[in-house]
Order: C-alpha cells, then structure tokens, then sequence
C-alpha cells in the first residue's frame, strides 16, 4: 500500500514516540511511505518560529526521511486545485493539502487527527 503520512506522525517517528499501532504502518515492507514537501514547509515554520518545545530540524528530519527510504510528493498544481473540491472539513491549511495530495494520487493517508478522518478517501485514522 502507498501511505502518505502525516506530519505529526512524521515526527513523533523521528522521536521514536509512535504508538505500536502506528509502527505497524511505518516498518510494515508491503507499504510505499511517502512525505509531502508540505511537511518539510509546516516543520520548518515551527522550527525557525522557536515554538516551545519543539526540537525538530527540518534539515535533520528531511535527510533521515530520505535515508529511511521515504519518498517525497512535491506539491503540485493538480494537487492545489484538488483543495477546491475537498469539504470544509479542516481549516489548516498543510493538512487540507495533504488530504488533496493523497486523493489526488490514489494513496492512504495515514494520521492521527480525528477531524482529517472525515474527509472521503482512504483516510487510516490511527487514535493516540
């Protein structure tokens, strides 16, 4: 299966901190894991913004990604006009991105947020 995933669970993987649910998708050989570069963009805000508590370099992440054998999904165009038709669902706008990115190339999209569970689509929502 091919697994967009989620920034959070993107980073509580690079902390080692996933519920063993979770880790079943990420180490599971059957699954193609991929990254949007909209979460390298959503990290790197909160990275040079010195939100408290939050360690993360994008450079570091982006590079253990790659090394772990992710693949990145550029955003595209036919990807920013996938989030006129999506439902308004959810406000944020890294996340709506993500949900027209996995629509629009025919993945799951794995997360942890209840509210992205809603929209249509192959959605594995993963409680916390």
């Amino acid at each position: 299966m091919k697994i967009l995933v989620d920034t959070h669970i993107l980073i509580w993987a690079a902390g080692n901190k996933l519920s063993p649910e979770l880790l079943e998708y990420i180490i599971d050989d059957d699954n193609i894991l991929l990254f949007s570069s909209a979460s390298i963009w959503e990290i790197t805000i909160k990275y040079r913004m010195r939100k408290e508590g939050f360690n993360y370099n994008p450079i570091s992440l982006y590079s253990g990604l790659i090394d772990a054998g992710y693949i990145e999904l550029p955003i595209s165009a036919k990807h920013s006009l996938q989030t006129m038709l999506l439902p308004d669902i959810h406000k944020d706008p890294f996340d709506r991105i993500m949900v027209a990115q996995a629509l629009s190339e025919g993945l799951s999209f794995l997360t942890s947020d209840k509210t992205i569970s809603e929209y249509p689509g192959s959605i594995i929502y993963v409680a916390t």
